[in-house]
């Protein structure tokens, strides 16, 4: 599906490429049923471009290797074939297809792939505006959010817990805090 895609108010044309060092790609999933495990990728780069006609356009890649949930062990099993396998599926990637306005904030929809796999997901996406920056020029602000199942990407382990329900739940949350700067 293809939704006709909107301008961002404020966002003038050219390439705004992600600050990774004020922004952050962050996640979260059931723990043990009653918890939530978070974490963050702390390697991606990514550019936003707005066309003369002020349509923006997204790509964005993370590094799944850089996966930090603050426990080396945990860190390291999520890593290997039993979830991300990063030897074989070291990035993952997003290419917007759209955006369109939804109340006040925004949709972005895009094609995400992770351990080899392609799907369409959409970002609840709220523009945060731009501010003048700090004599390097212009800086724009951006949330959004997303909830994707780890199975639509063959990331499919079963860890059953005796009393029911799964030591890793299959949804998946994803928060992204990103600021961008036009380059000149």
């Amino acid at each position: 599906m293809t939704a006709a895609t909107t301008t961002l108010p404020a966002l003038t044309a050219g390439t705004w490429v992600i600050d990774t060092v004020h922004s952050t790609v962050g996640f979260s999933v059931r723990h043990l049923v009653v918890s939530k495990v978070r974490g963050t990728f702390d390697e991606f780069s990514g550019k936003i471009t707005v066309a003369e006609d002020g349509t923006p356009s997204v790509e964005a890649e993370i590094s799944v290797a850089s996966i930090n949930t603050k426990n080396e062990q945990r860190d390291g099993h999520i890593k290997s074939a039993d979830f991300f396998d990063v030897e074989n599926y070291p990035t993952a990637t997003f290419k917007s297809t759209a955006v369109r306005a939804k109340g006040s904030d925004f949709v972005l929809a895009g094609d995400f792939t992770l351990h080899g796999v392609t799907r369409e997901v959409e970002l609840n996406l709220e523009f945060n505006g731009v501010n003048p920056g700090m004599g390097n020029g212009p800086v724009a602000g951006f949330e959004a959010t997303t909830v994707i199942n780890r199975k639509d990407f063959d990331i499919s382990i079963e860890m059953p817990l005796e009393g029911g329900g799964a030591v890793v739940g299959d949804k998946i949350t994803i928060t992204l805090e990103i600021e961008a700067g036009l380059q000149a």
